[in-house]
Formats: structure tokens, sequence, C-alpha cells
């Protein structure tokens, strides 16, 4: 795929899985997302959000770095959750960056465990990320790009309240959010945690992907 700058290893793996263009939602938010700018990205489903995202991820963070967890990937549920480890593993055969799955029915002993020995991104819903900085101590200060995957759905959810202990405890994190419409909930959720975000919202009918 034909980006700025893009990571090669990234490219290689995008070119392998016939990935040779950006299409409009790819190509409007990479130099924004690649800056450091917070991004809320509203498009339909099945657009390319969610690959978009793990494309995002793979391009800050490049490779295995140190022991602590350096970006959150949140999504609404478990199946959610493996199809955003499905995409770590097709876009990121040639980074291996370390991710690790959590969610509300994983064991949380094993999640400690496993966790504590090194990694790069989690992938989580919110109740169980919140459960696990809370009970195992984990330092929210090392992450530095977070990812919310169908926002306006996870809102619908009332988890303000774990997201707010998520925000103060993450001192500094760059923030894409990716929606399929724009609720009341989500605006006011932009303005109260987002700094300074960029919008992009496409109505454009949406192109064939695997998922959102």
């Amino acid at each position: 795929m034909q980006l700025k700058k893009i990571h090669p290893s990234l490219q290689k793996a995008l070119i392998e899985l016939g990935y040779h263009e950006p299409n409009e939602l790819q190509e409007a938010s990479y130099s924004p997302i690649k800056s450091g700018t917070d991004v809320v990205l509203v498009a339909p489903k099945q657009s390319g959000k969610t690959m978009n995202a793990v494309m995002h991820t793979i391009q800050k963070l490049q490779q295995p770095v140190g022991e602590s967890t350096r970006a959150l990937f949140l999504v609404n549920s478990k199946e959610d959750g493996l199809e955003v480890m499905e995409w770590f593993e097709k876009l990121g055969k040639y980074n291996q960056l370390r991710v690790y799955f959590s969610h509300d029915k994983s064991d949380m002993d094993e999640d400690k465990n496993l966790i504590s020995l090194g990694n790069d991104v989690i992938v989580s819903t919110p109740t169980k990320i919140n459960d696990l900085f809370a009970t195992a101590g984990f330092n929210l200060n090392t992450v530095r790009f977070l990812v919310i995957d169908d926002a306006e759905l996870q809102l619908k959810n009332r988890w303000e309240n774990l997201y707010q202990r998520l925000f103060i405890s993450i001192v500094k994190t760059q923030v894409v959010l990716n929606a399929s419409e724009v609720t009341e909930k989500l605006e006011f959720f932009v303005d109260k945690y987002l700094t300074e975000p960029l919008w992009l919202e496409s109505e454009d009918e949406a192109e064939t992907y695997d998922n959102e």
C-alpha cells in the first residue's frame, strides 16, 4: 500500500493481502493519525475502520519494546476482539508485536501472569481492562495509543465511569475513536476526553472488508 513513510514490514503485509492502494478512509486518516492528532472516524459498517486502526497501531509501535503496554485497543465484545486479533495476525506478521487479548470471560490470574511477561498491545473490553489494571496494578502511564472501536455501541453500555478511570490513569495518549454514527453520547464523550480532535466523516457506501 502506497502511503507516505509507512513502515516497510507493514507495507509488505498489506501488499501480500492485496491492499495496493489506500481507500478513501485510509488516505484521509493516515496523516492526522500518524502526526499524533486525536481522530474521530465516522464511517459505515464494513468500511475498514477496524483494519485501519490496527494498521495505525502497528505503524505507531513498529516493533516489540520493553515489557509495558504501549497501546490499548478497546472493543465491545469478545467476538469483536477476536476479529481485531485476526487483523493483528494478518497485518503484523513481520513486525512481531506482542498482542494480548483479554475479555470478560478470560481467567484473571492467567491474564495477569501473561501480561506481566511483557506485551506491546492489549485488546480488551472496557470492563475487563479496568479490572485488570485495578487489581494487578499495571502502569497505564506507558500507554501512548488508545483505540476505541464501535464507540457509539460501547457508550450505549453505560461504561462512562470505566472510561473516566482509564483517562485519569493514562497521563498522555493519542486517541483514535471509530464509530458508525454520531450520537449525543459520542459527542459528549469526545468533548470531555479528546484533545482538539479531528472529525472525519464519510457517508459513502461501504467497501468490502473482513470486518469494520
